[in-house]
């Protein structure tokens, strides 16, 4: 290599050749050079310009690019950023194969951007006048190589250097080399840089060898080895900042490293810089393995030896160390705790010990309840102020969450009961015995007849072997007739007293008695309930508690029970809250607070859809809920087929006009509106939309005319006309007690057996309508959906016509499930009346995708319409085309 002393006087100037690579740096000043370099410069006195020659020192480019990069010195400032551009576009891989003048083969630099064009254009401004002087040869007037053109040569000139390798490519890897040393503290570390040779992998040499680059290592690294270096720190340098302390010391090409720089390496820094073509090597046992650190909790006494576990145990909040998944012990635990850097030696290895563990091993004193364990464990987290911890369970609570998630083991049924169960309901009882068994209380939320009433029967049958203790089954008023008769006829040595009516009491209860009591009764003798150690406390229907801040909620959760048992088949009909409701009476605490679980599970899941908010509620609550449905594989062979068809109808130009007028009206007050008052005039536009669609009458107020009138009532009248003329017997939902009547009119008038079932009605007249039904006396049986929609078994109907649509599919179906029902043995055809072009056509498709959220975990909101901008809501009700 040829070395001049760069001094305030040298100047250069590129000299292009053909291959690029071949080009070189013709450098002059204090020191004469043996070549002579023609050079045509400004002239003065009238002159254009004059000829002279300079003696040139002549640098290849591969010698030249390292000193360009690394001390250029004040004159050569200019073509310094100009090499380093062109290193710059080499780095980035703006590089291509091209053929010279010569044919011969080479690589130039390209493609470019704008930004490099301007960074082009501004290199070749900033040239001084000499550094441009070269004359283009061949030619008989004298012409100079432009700036733009010299400056463009020797990038290309750079590329083919860099790029031309031993191996075909870049010659060399970079490689960073960690080193321990003895120091005054005990030890300290270091990197040391080195070249790998990317044609023998086996020839590695230390930046501190390259120096003047010897004729040995370049036979073995190529004429550009000097270059690599720099390339590689400067690639490494972007990635991981302390690497480009090594180009302020190449000449020992090392740098000393302090703690948290070895930690930030072993972090991330690594991968940055492999990803950056820099190898990390790291000593024997320096894999900076971390300290995993977990949350964990003293066994609870009453788990111990396989006891019941009780979720209202207070236990002891602690760490759990541990390193390569083997516990620390509590010297080592120690030993962390007191260390003052953030690496320790530790069982013949490098350990990370983050700053933030030793404040964390000095958390003592916090206590976390029976049920926060049980949760922390289903998930693998612990929520400790706003943080998750990872969860480590003591074996005591690890086994009881295995028994969990494993399948029930086989309850026999009681041989009291006379019935004989079928698979699905006979592991219904398992997983009830179990759960009660364990104190952690259960939903059961099987589909509309799948016969949860009978499973439960046959747990209170079981438990009564177990411990004595009488049931509580609390319900609403219409189904206490149903359960007392399924206790008669399941199970008829049981004694059944109903707590209702002005003559209730709960004297001399007996050990294995069930008590019927509605949730009305609740609310008022919740006291006199509670004077009873009740055995096992079951709610049915038990959606009727979903608001936690009911009053029947807060009553419902001071009955004192060793058990407690929730049957729907609705767990969530609007929000996620109804779950939390229902589950934080039957395992109270195992979802925390109300406010804390609307904030970090109700809304991410509800609004964001968020996935691992979805599946940590998942993980809580599946062994907490049997949820079976009809269309389970192992249930669906022994149900009737159910057939379902949306009818589309038109509306009547009467229905059309006060569409639109109230579309027209209402939206314009709901854009005016805000808040609470918005959300209630939208809830008044899709109500009075749906009556309009239902039938004008309706919405007017009106009893008649009916006729004519309704697109869906021709459509409803042409459908009956069918079913009746084929012997058929047909239940007719509508959410309208005021329709309901309507068509009870309409059909009267036309002379149809038909009989008109709504809230109104007491018990005695429902159960005769029922019985009458079934008979065959009045095949068609209009029910409002909200007091036909639970407690019923229809199983003559063969046809469900819903003339209009409920908000919530899963009411739907509890309504459409009075005729869907285990015991019938024909299939149920399932109509849906839908007004074209309105809202109902569009928000068909929406109810279908509201299941979804419920099938995730179970639950749903369905008042996202409130939440609706002024322009989707616009597009939602506005009258359009059909489809």
């Amino acid at each position: 290599m040829i070395t001049v002393e760069w001094t305030e006087t040298t100047r250069a100037i590129f000299v292009p050749s053909d291959p690029p690579r071949d080009g070189v740096l013709a450098v002059w000043g204090d020191e004469p050079g043996p070549t002579p370099v023609e050079l045509v410069l400004p002239a003065g006195a009238g002159k254009s310009f004059r000829r002279t020659k300079v003696d040139a020192h002549v640098l290849p480019l591969a010698d030249a690019i390292p000193r360009l990069l690394a001390d250029p010195g004040p004159s050569l400032v200019t073509w310094s950023a100009a090499v380093s551009a062109g290193v710059d576009l080499v780095e980035r891989g703006r590089f291509l194969p091209a053929a010279s003048a010569s044919e011969v083969d080479s690589w130039r630099a390209g493609p470019l951007d704008a930004a490099d064009e301007e960074l082009l254009r501004d290199l070749a401004a900033a040239l001084p006048a000499e550094a441009h002087a070269l004359p283009l040869s061949g030619l008989k007037r004298i012409r100079l190589h432009s700036p733009e053109t010299l400056v463009r040569a020797l990038w290309d000139a750079t590329a083919d250097v860099l790029v031309r390798g031993p191996a075909g490519g870049l010659g060399a890897r970079l490689q960073l080399r960690v080193e321990v040393r003895e120091s005054d503290d005990g030890f300290a570390f270091a990197g040391v840089v080195a070249l790998r040779s990317s044609a023998d992998p086996s020839l590695v040499v230390d930046a501190a060898e390259l120096r003047g680059a010897p004729a040995a290592v370049r036979r073995r690294f190529g004429e550009q080895v000097e270059a690599q270096l720099l390339i590689g720190l400067r690639r490494g340098a972007r990635a991981w900042a302390p690497l480009g302390r090594v180009l302020d010391a190449a000449a020992t090409g090392e740098l000393l490293l302090d703690d948290d720089e070895v930690v930030e390496l072993l972090d991330g820094g690594s991968g940055a810089l492999a990803a950056a073509g820099v190898e990390v090597l790291w000593p024997r046992g320096m894999a900076g393995e971390p300290v995993r650190a977990k949350a964990s909790v003293t066994p609870s006494p009453g788990s111990a030896g396989g006891g019941v576990f009780r979720l209202t145990d207070l236990l002891r909040f602690r760490w759990q160390l541990s390193l390569g998944g083997e516990t620390l012990t509590e010297a080592e635990v120690t030993a962390l705790a007191e260390a003052k850097r953030p690496l320790v030696r530790l069982r013949g290895q490098w350990v990370r010990a983050a700053p933030f563990l030793s404040a964390r091993l000095r958390r003592v004193g916090r206590t976390v309840t029976g049920a926060q364990a049980l949760a922390a464990a289903l998930t693998g987290e612990l929520e400790v102020g706003d943080e998750q911890l990872d969860f480590a369970a003591p074996p005591a609570l690890d086994g009881l969450v295995e028994r969990l998630r494993a399948p029930a083991g086989p309850v026999e049924p009681a041989t009291d009961l006379q019935a004989t169960l079928r698979p699905y309901q006979r592991a219904g009882l398992s997983w009830l015995a179990r759960m009660t068994e364990l104190g952690l209380g259960g939903i059961l939320a099987d589909d509309m007849g799948l016969g949860k009433t009978i499973q439960l029967i046959a747990l209170h049958l079981h438990r009564r072997a177990l411990r004595p203790g009488p049931t509580l089954v609390l319900c609403p008023t219409s189904l206490l007739g149903n359960w007392e008769r399924e206790f008669a006829r399941f199970a008829p040595k049981v004694p059944v007293r109903r707590f209702h009516g002005g003559r209730r009491h709960l004297d001399d209860l007996e050990p294995d008695e069930v008590v019927l009591a509605t949730y009305g009764v609740l609310r008022r003798d919740r006291a006199t309930l509670s004077e009873v150690d009740w055995g096992l406390v079951a709610a049915d229907e038990a959606q009727h508690v979903k608001n936690p801040l009911s009053v029947t909620a807060r009553e419902l959760r001071r009955i004192p029970a060793a058990a407690r048992v929730a049957l729907t088949g609705t767990p969530v009909e609007n929000r996620l809250t109804e779950l939390w409701s229902i589950l934080d009476w039957t395992t109270p605490g195992l979802l925390g607070t109300l406010e804390h679980f609307s904030r970090t599970i109700a809304r991410p899941v509800e609004r964001d859809r968020d996935a691992v908010s979805v599946e940590r509620l998942a993980a809580t609550v599946r062994p907490f809920l049997l949820r079976r449905r009809k269309t389970d594989p192992d249930i669906a062979p022994e149900l009737p087929s159910k057939t379902e068809t949306d009818r589309y109808v038109p509306l009547t130009a009467e229905q059309a006009t006060l569409y639109e007028a109230v579309v027209r009206e209402n939206l314009a007050k709901i854009r005016e509106s805000r808040g609470v008052q918005r959300r209630g005039q939208v809830l008044k536009l899709l109500t009075e939309l749906k009556q309009i669609c239902n039938h004008p009458a309706q919405y007017l107020k009106e009893s008649g005319p009916v006729g004519g009138r309704s697109g869906k009532l021709a459509a409803f009248e042409e459908l009956l006309d069918v079913i009746l003329d084929e012997g058929e017997s047909v239940l007719v939902f509508s959410q309208y007690v005021q329709l309901c009547r309507l068509l009870e009119t309409r059909l009267t008038e036309r002379g149809l057996p038909v009989q008109l079932l709504s809230g109104a009605d007491p018990a005695r007249q429902r159960d005769e309508m029922v019985a009458r039904f079934q008979r065959g006396d009045a095949p068609v049986f209009l029910l409002s959906l909200k007091a036909g929609g639970v407690g019923l078994n229809l199983t003559r109907a063969t046809h469900v016509i819903h003339y209009d649509r409920w908000w919530n599919p899963a009411v739907e179906d509890q309504a459409t499930d009075r005729a869907h029902r285990i015991g019938r043995d024909r299939p149920v055809q399932v109509h849906r009346l839908i007004a074209e072009g309105t809202l109902e056509e569009r928000i068909a498709t929406v109810l279908a995708e509201k299941r979804g959220l419920a099938e995730a975990v179970v639950g749903a909101g369905e008042d996202w319409i409130t939440d609706l901008t002024d322009d989707e809501l616009t597009a939602l009700v506005q009258l359009g085309q059909p489809g």
